[in-house]
């Protein structure tokens, strides 16, 4: 398994890029929140990445960030139905924390509207991942504001990340709150999921 690419952007679109790891030019598809965050061609950048492998292709899928590749796999690996190509549109079409807010609430009509998905699909994504990502979103009823604490985004996205690693919402919350005592407010997502990794579930 490839975990990452560290390269040279030698071509980039909304869809895909082309990085370039010591001469050797690798076709990576990426959806648009991971587009956002890229820098322009000629710049390095590292990408997280998980291959598909079938009969007739290779395929690399890469990620800005590990919440954005643990919500892929989740995808692919739980929903049926679901391949690689509708999970990037839904990664490209709704954001993390709406995503989560939209399963959690059984938004049927906000999911359907993404490319891809229709209604039956919409409805098997949210019985499918309510149990996985509703219950981390105990208590809130849209996405975090980006006015929030410093942390609180972080927290957030890191609580999903264990949850899609494994966790149950109770021992993720908690894992995360005693990550960012230890490590501060300002700590990324990354560094905080890390931790807990170490630490393991309670």
């Amino acid at each position: 398994m490839i975990a990452y690419l560290h390269g040279v952007i030698a071509e980039v679109l909304p869809t895909r890029v082309v990085l370039d790891v010591h001469g050797v030019g690798y076709e990576v598809f990426i959806p648009l929140s991971s587009f956002d965050r890229l820098p322009p061609a000629g710049q390095e950048t590292r990408l997280l990445t998980h291959l598909v492998v079938r009969e007739d292709a290779h395929t690399l899928y890469g990620f800005a960030t590990a919440v954005e590749r643990d919500l892929f796999r989740l995808l692919i690996d739980t929903v049926s139905g679901i391949g690689p190509k509708i999970a990037l549109n839904i990664l490209s079409g709704m954001p993390a924390p709406a995503f989560r807010a939209a399963v959690t609430q059984g938004d049927v009509r906000a999911l359907s509207q993404i490319s891809g998905v229709g209604r039956k699909t919409a409805e098997r994504i949210v019985v499918e991942l309510r149990d996985r990502l509703g219950a981390s979103m105990t208590g809130e009823t849209s996405p975090a504001p980006k006015t929030g604490a410093p942390g609180e985004q972080a927290a957030q996205d890191a609580i999903l990340a264990l949850v899609a690693l494994g966790f149950k919402h109770p021992e993720a919350a908690s894992a995360v709150q005693g990550a960012q005592a230890m490590l501060g407010p300002q700590a990324s997502v990354e560094h905080i999921v890390r931790a807990c990794l170490r630490k393991g579930p309670a």
